[in-house]
């Protein structure tokens, strides 16, 4: 025992003590059998303490026999003792039924209700020895107490009810686990058998096999279970009366508490299954047949089938822990009572009965295995109700219910809390206050209940016996909570978890999210969504658009956002977009959400609940007045919206703006698993984005705009938060890095279309908006990582963006394809972008296609971005330069100046800097493109900058010619091919491109392009050439020279001869106002690069073996532009020919002998005569004389290289050169020398070096082919020699005939040709003193030439164009006679009439020329002209006088008649003016009339011979006769001068005549009286008489001048007064 016996037994002997002396006076028998007990337990200590129940029980008759006195006093003492027994478990089966009567007894009597209930507790709760009837019978004692009219009895009894069947079910749990204890022990363990068939009948006593506790709990629970039905009890024998509502709470006890005892016996489960649940579904028929709209005259009258708010109460109570927690044993029976808790959501039930039944399925709602329970055991089964779905709609329909006026339902409501419009009834909403407000109904949010915790309200009113009456917004705070919890549940049943160790600086939810849907459980978790959504959908829409409070809204939204992730991670795309549409449908205004959602989801219209249908009008009413206005913009176009149709601005709420967030954390958070709901999404926040102003910035990423429109206004506040929901934004797509292949497709599908959308209606030229391109940019630029597997789909719908007409699609376009390559390029890829070609082509691919847009802004973009890749990522770009190259080279003439400027500005970049760096494949492609820069129209400095690119290419070629050389070796499919060269290296193919395509550029349309490509080409060649292989040597002249020459010549030869129009440009110098002017410098640049070219590689050229080929071709063009009527062109060929000669002139004459040598020189001098010949053909035919406008003469330039480059020639063909040679030598010489100046500026040309070297350069061949023929003996040559050194004497007085017609030319050409002709004539002189007796000479009457040439300066003399011309010709002339006379007379016909005759003429005219001297010819000058007339009489008097038998008479004659004449000055100058001074040549005169006296008047026997003859005496009587009558002749007009001057002197010359005459007749006289042969002649002697008179008429004279040789003349005359025959022997006495 647990306590000490002997002291036990004296507390007890004191207590009977007590009770004993209580008792003795009114109770003696009490006293007896109190005093007869105290006796037993004395002697009960030496009995054994197992005996200790026995006298127990004995004892405890005094005990009853107290209660039955009905004493207080007594009985307490007597309750005392009892309790005492209880306590120290000294009571066994019997002894506590003792007890219990006696408690029995004191219960019905009405006394110590309170201390019989705490004895009732103790006898039970300190041991378990009360079984069976002892057991039920204190259970009904205190059942009986319960219901006693004492208020605290009541109270204390029930709780003491309460406890006490707790206490006999956890007898059970203890005794189960006794139990298993000992079954574990067994082996095998024996399980207990069941006999339900005995079950089904009930009993009073338990069931076979029961254990003792669990038979009382089983039999108690079945008498509730009667209790509860109004039946009577088995077991509980006595109960006088229960109530429903206190035994449902029992019931409601038990089946929370010991739910194990339930499920671990079977003879439970039967009567849970089978009662218990019979007894709740008979329970609630009046709870669901009764309808709160139906009249009351229609109610029944039976108060049992009224709902009764107690026992309906504590019934949904019984039936939510029934659902909680036996679901899984009453599967049936929970279907029926969920179905039962379902219709009391009804709009015709009470609200309280609505109210309970939403705090019971709240109850469920926090518990997600429940709910997955119940899916499972309904839903998911095909032949039973879907419960669970039925909850969630019967919350969507309640929901909604809430929102529909009263006036809509049938009759005036009965229960309490109906809602009313709150215009009415109802408060209107407060601005603090949460709530929901739709279709004129507010319901406030009356409670605010913890996440995962049911907070019951009515369903804990166990006092209350009326229905309560339920606030507006109890039941809406309720359902939204229950809401809540589902999705609550659903996330936790369902969801997907985050990862647990995010890496550094990312957040969790930007994580793919791990789901725990296995394949096991994903029917499950399916059906679950299936069961929900609509209802769900149904319900939290309305409140969503109803609700007035931030917080509640964003729950909501959490919720929905949650829900949609959930379908979206079950591939459940139907739930995903509903829940997902209703986002973006609450972040956008009504009427406009329906219209941009309508179009967005093709096939139907926006799923819209009953709710909405009922009156927009309201609802939007409803918006206005509870949302505030935060943002007012314009709408976005739609294709819905037809073009033209006008739109009011867009108003958005502070709730739009929180959806918006939403919307924004559902697609940053689980963009995995929108699918296609992606474009819902996206379409949505475009429309948000384009009311918000927020526009497209750098990158992708949106910025606040400037508003511009009037109908634009955002509040502060929204200002505020732009620049976070553009960041929201931004973080949305940079999430997407987290996104797998399949979901990033998805969101770039949906940007595409919804691009797409934009474009269209962008085409009807209505503003698009750029959201979906920038984000496409945004997206793709955080995929980096990623980058092969988004770029195609991504890059090939912003290429069609970028064709779009629309400028602002275009830019953006354009710009996100763009920084998006850029951005690649500079990624850090995880194999790097140099070694990886097929992403380098991947990424360049975009930028390539645009190349094929043909708008301009696109390319300039285009462009712009190729050059920021060259300078970020050049180094780079190993692979990709193809494309890069090709993009630069894909700008055309018609993109304009600007575009070509900054395409070449890429090339140029290129070029200088990564032509190292590039594959040697892109090189071909490199000279292409530069060449095609260099072609354009558009930019003349880019084509010449182009040009200079090539060389820069050259020099790059050159550089790396070695390492090129080895690279190139491998493959040469990228050369073109050039036919004729076998094995041409792959270097040399380069070169050859390089030289082919600035070939192309040298007969470009532009001059200066023209001129520069010409200039690099033949540069570049001349440089490198060096690197060709010998053969490529050939493709260079056949394939890039001689072309080139051939098509220079065509375009020059179809050049146009207009002026070209120079507008305001007045740079361009006449001598290139034409197109074909302009070609011509491009001839002479080809030509004389060519010709440079064959001089420079000689050697190399002639080794290929077609050299003669070659050079006859070259010649052919040299001719073909030497003949072209352009004096530049032209020229520059004779420089081209002259310097091919150079070259050749410089080597070993040893090659003469060559044939093929002979042929090349033979072929120079052909073309040098052909030049010469046709380039002068108007002069030889004599067509100057005509109209000279549209003649081309050469100038003087050409004609002068044209000469000089005849040395050249004649080197190499002077040992086949002939007379015929000659004869066209000396027709082109004397073309050339003819050709006049043709020209403006001729009239200011005084001394031209070009003239000047043309002379020189004619009289230096004729003197090269002298020399040779002197040289050589080719005497046959020495004629035409010398008629073409005469010819050219002749031009120094006589110029070419052809500039006689040129006023101004004449002055010129006698300044020019003088010194020609005069070095001609020296020449002449030169050659004939030293060839005067060759016999080609002199048969040839070369001397009758000259002198015939010499005529005509010595006939003008003074007016000859320059003095030194006849004086030189005088001097030839003296030299000449001096030389060749004695030739003459030594020849047999030496009589040769025509030269003599010719001689007599010049003499003649030179010695008496018809021109007076100048009057400014100083004396000097007069005495050195005298000096040489009377050489020239000196030689008659010494060469032709002497010898007259050898010269003809009438030669001799002539010469007398000459010699007369000059022995008088005065008689050469009679036809001069009479006022101009004579010049008298005295000295002349005095020779002449020696010379003339000598050989005619003179006895003598110097030369008999002369005079012998009679024709010589004739000669000199008519000599003398002559000279007398001139004297007369001027003595008279002197003295008729004399007497008319009066006191003026005569002039001077006159002076001087009369002087001279004086003394000539002086020495006539002497000479006359001296010579024999006039004494016979007595006419001359009368005719000198008749003088006479006239002296003395002389003698008037004042002049001494005249007065001396006067008076010496009149001193002679004295011999001739006597007698002539007397004075005559006197004068000639000596004789």
């Amino acid at each position: 025992m647990a306590f000490d016996g002997r002291e036990l037994l004296i507390v007890l002997q004191n207590d009977l003590k007590s009770l004993s002396s209580e008792t003795k006076k009114k109770y003696p028998h009490i006293k007896e059998s109190c005093e007869e007990a105290i006796l037993k337990l004395r002697n009960s200590q030496s009995t054994p303490p197992t005996q200790i129940y026995y006298v127990i029980n004995q004892i405890i008759f005094p005990l009853a026999q107290g209660c039955e006195t009905k004493d207080m006093k007594i009985i307490k003492c007597c309750l005392q003792i009892m309790q005492r027994l209880i306590t120290q478990q000294v009571l066994d089966a019997k002894g506590a039924r003792f007890i219990t009567d006696a408690l029995w007894h004191l219960m019905e009597a009405g006394i110590e209700e309170v201390k019989i209930l705490q004895s009732v507790t103790l006898l039970l709760t300190t041991n378990a020895v009360v079984h069976g009837d002892t057991l039920a019978k204190t259970l009904v004692l205190c059942f009986r107490l319960h219901f006693s009219k004492n208020h605290t009895i009541v109270n204390t009894a029930g709780a003491t009810v309460r406890q006490l069947v707790s206490l006999v079910f956890e007898r059970v749990v203890a005794e189960d686990e006794k139990l298993e204890n000992e079954l574990q022990s067994q082996v095998p363990p024996q399980p207990r058998q069941v006999n339900f068939e005995e079950l089904k009948v009930p009993s009073s006593s338990p069931p076979k096999g029961l254990p003792p506790c669990a038979g009382d709990a089983f039999l108690l629970f079945q008498d509730l279970v009667q209790l509860v039905n109004a039946d009577q009890p088995y077991w509980l024998q006595g109960m006088t009366e229960m109530t429903r509502t206190f035994g449902l709470e029992l019931l409601e006890s038990v089946l929370t508490q010991f739910s194990d005892v339930f499920y671990k016996n079977a003879e439970f489960s039967f009567l849970l299954k089978e009662r218990v649940c019979a007894l709740v579904i008979k329970l609630f028929s009046p709870n669901i047949k009764y309808r709160s709209t139906i009249p009351a005259s229609v109610q029944q009258a039976t108060p049992f089938d009224k709902p009764y708010f107690p026992i309906s109460m504590r019934l949904l109570r019984v039936v939510s822990i029934l659902i909680q927690k036996y679901h899984v044993l009453l599967i049936t029976e929970c279907e029926i009572f969920l179905s039962l808790i379902v219709k009391f959501l009804d709009p015709d039930k009470p609200s309280w009965q609505r109210a309970l039944a939403l705090e019971v399925l709240h109850k469920m709602t926090i518990q997600p295995a429940l709910l997955n329970s119940f899916c499972e055991f309904y839903d998911l089964k095909t032949h039973t109700t879907s419960i669970f779905k039925d909850i969630v709609n019967s919350m969507g329909a309640y929901v909604q219910s809430l929102f529909v006026n009263q006036q809509l339902q049938v009759g005036i409501a009965i229960g309490a809390g109906v809602n009313q419009p709150y215009g009415a009834s109802n408060t209107p909403p407060s601005a603090s206050q949460a709530g929901f407000i739709s279709r004129g109904i507010w319901l406030p949010l009356y409670a605010v209940f913890p996440t995962g915790q049911a907070k019951s309200t009515y369903l804990e009113m166990l006092d209350k016996t009326e229905p309560p009456l339920i606030p507006d917004g109890y039941g809406i705070s309720v359902a939204y909570a229950c809401l809540l919890e589902i999705i609550r549940s659903l996330q936790i049943s369902i969801g997907p978890t985050h990862p647990e160790d995010p890496p550094d600086g990312v957040a969790p939810e930007d994580l793919p999210q791990k789901s725990i849907t296995t394949p096991a459980n994903k029917d499950l978790h399916c059906q679950l969504i299936k069961s929900s959504w609509c209802g769900l959908l149904a319900a939290l829409s309305p409140l969503m658009e109803a609700s007035t409070d931030e917080g509640v809204t964003e729950r909501i939204l959490k919720s929905m956002q949650t829900f949609a992730a959930l379908c979206g991670s079950l591939e459940l795309h139907t739930p995903r977009d509903a829940f997902i549409t209703a986002i973006c449908k609450s972040s956008l205004p009504p009427h406009y959400a329906l219209t941009v959602l309508n179009a967005v989801t093709p096939g139907g219209s926006l799923r819209t609940t009953a709710i909405d249908s009922v009156s927009c009008q309201g609802q939007n009413e409803d918006y206005r007045q509870q949302q505030q206005i935060v943002a007012v913009g314009t709408p976005l176009p739609t294709s819905s919206v037809p073009a033209g149709t006008p739109q009011g601005p867009v108003m958005l709420t502070a709730k739009n703006l929180q959806s918006m967030r939403t919307l924004l954390s559902l697609a940053h958070c689980h963009g995995s698993i929108l699918g296609s709901s992606w474009h819902l999404v996206l379409t949505t926040l475009q429309h948000l984005v384009w009311i918000l102003g927020l526009k497209p910035s750098t990158g992708g990423s949106l910025k606040a705009g400037r508003v511009n429109d009037n109908n634009s206004i955002i509040t502060t506040s929204v200002m505020a938060d732009l620049p976070v929901l553009s960041t929201m934004l931004s973080r949305l797509f940079e999430s997407s890095q987290y996104l797998d292949d399949v979901a990033l497709h998805h969101l770039i599908n949906a940007l595409c279309k919804l691009s797409q959308e934009a474009m269209e209606l962008a085409y009807n030229n209505r503003e698009p908006s750029l959201f979906a391109v920038a984000k496409l940019l945004e997206t793709g630029i955080v995929n980096m990582s990623r980058i092969e597997v988004l770029w195609r789909p991504l890059t090939n719908h912003l290429l069609e963006v970028c064709r779009h007409p629309h400028m602002r699609m275009r830019e953006w376009g354009v710009e996100a394809i763009t920084y998006l390559v850029k951005a690649a390029l500079l990624y850090k890829h995880e194999v790097p972008l140099k070694e990886n070609q097929k992403l380098q082509t991947l990424l360049l691919g975009p930028l390539s296609e645009l190349s094929s847009v043909p708008h301009g802004d696109v390319r300039s973009r285009q462009l712009d971005c190729v050059l920021e890749i060259l300078h970020g990522s050049g180094e780079t770009l190993k692979h990709g330069w193809p494309l890069v190259i090709g993009i630069i080279g894909a700008v055309s003439e018609h993109h304009g100046e600007t575009l070509i400027r900054l395409a070449f500005q890429c090339l140029q970049l290129v070029i200088t800097d990564f032509l190292p760096v590039m594959p040697w494949r892109c090189l071909p492609l490199c000279v292409d493109t530069v060449a095609k820069f260099g072609s354009q129209t558009q930019e003349l400095n880019i084509s010449l900058t182009a040009v200079g690119l090539m060389w820069n290419i050259s020099d790059y070629f050159h550089q790396y010619q070695p390492k090129l050389s080895v690279i190139l070796s491998e493959d040469a499919n990228v050369f073109p091919e050039f036919p004729g060269i076998v094995n041409m290296p792959n270097c040399d193919k380069l070169w050859m491109c390089l030289y082919t395509r600035l070939g192309d550029l040298c007969v470009d349309c532009r001059p200066a392009v023209r001129k520069s490509a010409s200039q690099t080409l033949f540069s570049t060649i001349s440089a490198h050439g060096a690197l060709l292989k010998q053969s490529t040597w050939q493709a260079v002249i056949w394939q890039v020279l001689f072309p080139l020459l051939d098509r220079v010549h065509y375009h020059s030869q179809s050049a146009s001869t207009e002026k070209v129009d120079t507008g305001v440009n007045i740079l361009i110098h006449h001598t290139r106002n034409t197109a074909q002017k302009q070609w011509a410098e491009t001839q002479v640049l080809t030509l004389s690069g060519v010709a440079r070219v064959f001089n420079t590689k000689r050697q190399l050229l002639q080794a290929l073996g077609d050299f003669p080929r070659a050079w006859s071709v070259l010649l052919n063009f040299i001719e073909i532009s030497a003949l072209a009527k352009n004096n530049e062109v032209s020229i520059a060929a004779l420089k081209s020919f002259q310097e091919i000669l150079y070259s050749k002139a410089q080597e070993n004459d040893n090659l003469t002998t060559n044939v093929e040598e002979k042929e090349i020189w033979t072929n120079a001098w052909k073309v040098w005569v052909k030049i010469g010949t046709e380039i002068t053909v108007p002069l030889i035919e004599g067509t100057l004389e005509g109209n000279t406008e549209d003649l081309y003469l050469p100038s003087q330039g050409f004609l002068t290289a044209l000469v000089q480059i005849f040395p050249h020639v004649f080197q190499h063909v002077k040992y086949e050169f002939t007379v015929q040679d000659l004869d066209s030598l000396c027709a082109v010489l004397t073309n050339a020398v003819s050709v006049p100046i043709f020209g403006e500026t001729s009239q200011y040309i005084l001394v031209q070096t070009n003239e000047l070297n043309l002379h020189d350069g004619a009289l230096n061949a004729i003197e090269l082919v002298q020399k040779e023929a002197i040289g050589r003996k080719q005497n046959r040559m020495l004629p035409g020699i010398f008629k073409q050194l005469l010819t050219f004497s002749k031009f120094s007085c006589n110029p070419p005939t052809q500039m006689k017609n040129e006023r101004v030319a004449v002055e010129w050409f006698t300044v020019n040709y003088i010194p020609f002709g005069e070095k001609a004539l020296s020449t002449v002189v030169n050659l004939y003193e030293a060839t005067a007796d060759n016999d080609e000479v002199i048969e040839n009457e070369v001397l009758t030439e000259i002198i015939r040439a010499l005529h005509l300066p010595l006939s003008l003399k003074y007016a000859c164009p320059s003095n030194s011309t006849w004086k030189l010709a005088a001097n030839s002339f003296i030299v000449i006679l001096k030389v060749g006379l004695p030739v003459v007379r030594m020849l047999k016909n030496a009589n040769n009439n025509e030269m003599w005759d010719q001689l007599a003429l010049t003499l003649n005219e030179y010695l008496f020329p018809k021109t007076c001297m100048p009057p400014d010819r100083g004396l000097d000058e007069i005495v050195s002209d005298e000096a040489t007339d009377c050489q020239l009489i000196e030689i008659l008097r010494t060469q032709v006088l002497p010898f007259s038998n050898c010269i003809p008479k009438e030669f001799i004659l002539k010469v007398v008649v000459l010699l007369n004449r000059g022995s008088i000055h005065s008689a050469t100058n009679s036809n001069m003016d009479s006022e101009t001074e004579l010049t008298l040549r005295e000295e002349f005169a005095k020779t002449c009339f020696e010379t003339l006296l000598q050989f005619s008047l003179v006895d003598g026997e110097v030369h008999p011979q002369i005079f012998n003859q009679d024709e010589g005496g004739l000669a000199g009587r008519l000599a003398v006769t002559a000279l007398l009558h001139r004297f007369q002749e001027v003595l008279k007009k002197y003295i008729d001068d004399e007497k008319t001057s009066g006191k003026c002197p005569l002039p001077r010359y006159r002076l001087s005549e009369i002087s001279f005459v004086l003394k000539a007749i002086t020495t006539v006289i002497i000479s006359m009286k001296k010579s024999t042969q006039t004494l016979e002649d007595s006419a001359a002697w009368e005719q000198l008489i008749s003088l006479y008179p006239y002296l003395v008429e002389c003698t008037t004279t004042s002049s001494t001048q005249v007065s001396r040789p006067l008076r010496e003349a009149l001193l002679q005359f004295c011999d001739l007064l006597k007698p002539p025959g007397q004075t005559l022997k006197i004068s000639n006495g000596n004789s």
